[in-house]
């Protein structure tokens, strides 16, 4: 049973979940120190845990504390640091009380002489095993100078003595991201973090640290996801007892905020997981939270959409867009997404970021012909937007060149030809509302794919007092335009975007539907990037398209049924040249189209299990496995594959064929394919008798 309890005869808390606990006490010192993070306990069971072991010399210092502050003896990784007025850092906490609202935790501590204060703030929820962390930080001082946060994370984590460790993230870069590695941790410290402004294509904002003998089926696997879209750091500490703990926060090293009397900070969520089922456990345990507390739909079928930009690039105009529009409903598209270049003097990626008004020339009657065109078809609007971005030739910049980030007697870097917008200024985040509500409600708008292509360089805000708040305010104005809209429109639906999977978290996930996890479309190069995207995120949160072959970045040359179905084990998009495929193409797209929709309830919201060159998934009493084969050396057999997450004592009829299987024998023994040859597929679907 969720619940959080205290004693108050030992100073013990315990936050017990679904099936795990958590436990931490206030010692005789006045130190909030760890106690558990694992399997469950009772309040009484918390209450004779040791304490965490004093320092071993004078050349140690305090460890185990819930969150670290610089001060004292204490020379670990800090998840806070301040410098006050009088230039000093040192923290010192009295505890000050705490409250308890059902599942939340408030845990109030006070510097013994500034006019400081912390809420640790902890949250669990009675249908998961992930607990909710993070920290408030208060000014109380009535008038006087501000203090500067130079470092404010929203939790530390405290893991037991493990015998060895090993530490699961994924590392990568524009159009190879999300490649899953699993590298003995090493001591002393381990640092992941992104200084772009997002949470970055090269290094995702969570990690996983097992003792070395976790798998896909079994083993226990601590994680912790941190839950914002900028720039972040999480710094992994193993000290030579092998006790490990990770810190984590929104922002890099360098830029400070000013927190004035008065003023209060609160951090992103810091959400951690223990799971006992290995880490295909652990993902199935993160699936389900997000589905249930992060996701705005959760429970809605993603449509399959087609988007034109591999098709036209920058080449939009009204009839080449219908073109496209009826091959796309021809092969069952839902939705119809028109991509860059139809706004402003957009005829390349060097001028036109910021003039969002349909370009005069392509769509001399507007936009709404097009949108009543894709519904007569059958199908919703959407349109491509980057918001946050504006190019230096275009009427906008040229209005106003102040709401850019820059620094002053500083040239202005362009990456990709643009500019960031200051979205932290409120005058460019009400503009940016302004125009996508405009444009929204003028064409009855159904989707926005919101891109953002480039890193935030130049950081500064001349004038304003607080100037790094930019990195911080720049996010939050982001979720707050993004809120606004779907307030003000219910029916629109937002994809996030950044020039692939520049911004995949869980922070623009509680305001967007769904990510694009990369601009590589090669089905093979998606494997990988789609398994690492799995560790964490949800199958109904991956948009996936298939293009053309030869692949257009790639050039490599794949079946169409190998790139559908790996593209199926997500959210099915088209993104191809339709007007270049030819007749048995766009029927045999079709074809598969349709089976996709068969199966998509079992893929978007089932349980999804990683196996060996496959994806299975289990909703209710269907059963779906897509599997490929790899080339993997001429003559080698395809042995029979062992499933998961069936009930062993049920029969499971497979609905192409009708051959009945016992569960136990499919997973116990397996089920044999028929792949044969490099890049060959299947779609297997099973239903419990």
């Amino acid at each position: 049973m969720t619940s959080v309890s205290f004693d108050s005869h030992s100073g013990v808390w315990l936050l017990r979940t679904r099936t795990t606990a958590y436990a931490m006490r206030l010692d005789g010192d006045g130190l909030l120190r760890h106690l558990h993070w694992g399997g469950p306990l009772s309040l009484e069971d918390a209450r004779r845990l040791p304490p965490p072991a004093p320092p071993a010399s004078s050349f140690d210092g305090v460890t185990g504390e819930e969150y670290p502050c610089e001060g004292g003896a204490r020379f670990g990784v800090p998840s806070l640091q301040v410098r006050f007025p009088d230039r000093s850092r040192d923290v010192e906490w009295d505890y000050a009380g705490h409250d308890i609202d059902g599942g939340e935790l408030t845990i109030r501590l006070r510097d013994r002489h500034h006019p400081l204060e912390a809420d640790l703030c902890y949250r669990v929820r009675h249908d998961c095993d992930v607990i909710e962390r993070w920290t408030v930080l208060r000014n109380t001082a009535a008038g006087g100078p501000a203090f500067e946060l130079l470092r404010a994370d929203s939790a530390c984590w405290t893991l037991p003595a493990l015998p060895s460790c090993r530490l699961s993230h994924t590392t990568g870069g524009w159009t190879a991201e999300g490649r899953l590695h699993r590298v003995p941790l090493p001591h002393a410290e381990t640092t992941l973090t992104s200084r772009r402004g997002v949470s970055s294509h090269h290094v995702n904002p969570w990690l996983m640290i097992d003792a070395g003998d976790a798998d896909e089926r079994r083993g226990e696997v601590w994680s912790g996801v941190l839950a914002w879209s900028g720039s972040w750091r999480i710094t992994v500490q193993r000290t030579a007892g092998s006790v490990p703990s990770f810190t984590g926060g929104a922002g890099h090293e360098g830029p400070a905020v000013l927190l004035g009397p008065g003023e209060s900070w609160q951090t992103p969520v810091f959400a951690g997981l223990y799971s006992a089922e290995g880490f295909g456990g652990a993902s199935r345990a993160w699936h389900r939270y997000i589905a249930a507390h992060v996701l705005p739909h959760p429970d809605e079928l993603r449509p399959v959409v087609y988007n034109s930009w591999e098709a036209t690039g920058f080449d939009v105009d009204e009839e080449g867009q219908r073109r496209l529009a009826r091959l796309a409903a021809a092969v069952g598209a839902e939705l119809f997404v028109v991509d860059d270049g139809w706004y402003g003097e957009r005829r390349s990626d060097e001028a036109g970021l910021g003039d969002w008004t349909p370009n005069r020339e392509r769509f001399p009657r507007g936009l709404a012909p097009l949108a009543a065109e894709v519904r007569r078809l059958g199908m919703k609007f959407g349109l491509w937007v980057e918001p946050e971005m504006v190019n230096p030739d275009s009427d906008l910049y040229r209005r106003h060149p102040d709401w850019v980030l820059h620094l002053p007697h500083r040239a202005r870097t362009t990456l990709r030809n643009q500019l960031v917008l200051n979205f932290a200024r409120p005058d460019v985040a009400e503009w940016a509302y302004s125009w996508l509500d405009d444009l929204v409600t003028a064409h009855g708008i159904d989707y926005l794919k919101w891109d953002m292509n480039r890193a935030l360089a130049q950081a500064g805000w001349p004038g304003h007092a607080d100037p790094d708040r930019v990195w911080s305010e720049h996010v939050r104005n982001v979720y707050r335009v993004m809120d606004r809209l779907r307030a003000q429109h219910p029916a629109l639906r937002i994809e996030a975007c950044a020039g692939g999977g520049g911004r995949l978290d869980l922070g623009i996930l509680a305001h967007a539907d769904l990510v694009w996890p990369s601009d590589n479309t090669d089905a093979v190069d998606r494997i990988a990037i789609q398994h690492g995207f799995s560790q964490i995120h949800p199958a109904r949160t991956m948009s996936a398209w298939v293009t053309d072959s030869p692949n257009p970045l790639t050039g490599r040359s794949l079946p169409l049924d190998f790139r559908f179905h790996v593209a199926m084990t997500g959210v099915l998009g088209i993104g191809g040249n339709l007007p270049a495929w030819d007749d048995t193409e766009l029927k045999q797209a079709a074809t598969l189209v349709a089976a996709y929709k068969r199966v998509r309830p079992v893929i978007q919201l089932g349980e999804q299990y990683r196996l060996p060159d496959a994806v299975q998934y289990v909703h209710q009493d269907r059963v779906v496995v897509i599997a490929w084969r790899l080339p993997s050396g001429r003559g080698l057999p395809v042995p029979p594959l062992r499933l998961a997450g069936l009930d062993p004592e049920a029969a499971y009829r497979d609905e192409e064929t009708g051959e009945v299987h016992l569960g136990a024998a499919l997973m116990n023994h397996g089920l044999t394919l028929a792949l044969a040859g490099d890049h060959a597929s299947t779609l297997v679907r099973l239903v419990r008798e």
